[in-house]
């Protein structure tokens, strides 16, 4: 039986997580700060126009936090084993982008300065800001070690039944997918193919799937293999 192999994610892809994380917090912190100033100073009948250009802006630095930390869990995912971390890093940004507008609206509709229809405006834009950055900071598709290493070895699986048992993969430092062929027309003449495992591929640059060029490329030699010999039977014998 073929030992399982756990993903495990490299130390470039920790810290290259790391680094997106920080990003991204960075991202909601400014956003954050968008919202009390807009908070203190803009919810008022004169300001009207500037508290619509701060909710634009806030929603636009919640989306990129989550989407910079949703790129950071591809990289570095955590544990299902951990149900209340699992969550909260795999969800931050669905919380995140609902915080940094709930406070918003709720004091924009319950202000008594400003009238009905500056209430019906901004209160409006806002809560569709939340409703649209809560969604975006939503996973729906959580990545975590345990599905990345079923996929590892279901992937290798594959691999090694197109590639003569062989699990022996080629990917690039630019690439997004790994190849069964070195010479593959989309890495051939690259200045560095790197060649290794699936485990490799995904462990050091979160590549998770197969090229399909090199798919079919296997595919039909595999095919042609087994029609040759076939074909020999019915060649007349000397």
């Amino acid at each position: 039986m073929a030992e399982k192999k756990v993903f495990k994610a490299s130390d470039e892809a920790k810290g290259k997580a790391k680094q997106l994380r920080m990003f991204a917090i960075l991202a909601w912190i400014l956003g954050m700060g968008g919202q009390i100033f807009a908070i203190f100073k803009l919810i008022s009948n004169e300001t009207l126009t500037w508290l619509i250009v701060a909710i634009v802006a806030i929603l636009i630095l919640s989306i990129t936090g989550s989407l910079l930390w949703k790129k950071a869990n591809k990289l570095d995912p955590a544990s299902e084993k951990n149900k209340t971390k699992f969550f909260i890093q795999n969800q931050l940004g669905a919380i995140m982008g609902v915080l940094s507008f709930l406070p918003l609206v709720i004091l924009i509709f319950m202000n008594k300065n400003i009238d009905g229809k500056t209430k019906g405006i901004a209160g409006t834009i806002a809560a569709v800001a939340l409703v649209i950055a809560g969604i975006t900071g939503v996973d729906f598709n959580p990545p975590s070690v345990e599905k990345y290493t079923k996929e590892i070895n279901e992937q290798t699986e594959v691999v090694k039944s197109l590639n003569h048992d062989t699990d022996n993969v080629y990917w690039t430092k630019a690439g997004n997918k790994y190849h069964i062929e070195g010479d593959c027309q989309h890495i051939k003449g690259r200045d560095v193919i790197n060649n290794g495992t699936v485990k490799e591929s995904w462990d050091q640059k979160g590549i998770s799937e197969l090229c399909k060029t090199c798919e079919k490329r296997a595919l039909k030699k595999n095919e042609e293999a087994l029609i040759t010999p076939e074909a020999n039977e019915f060649l007349p014998s000397e």
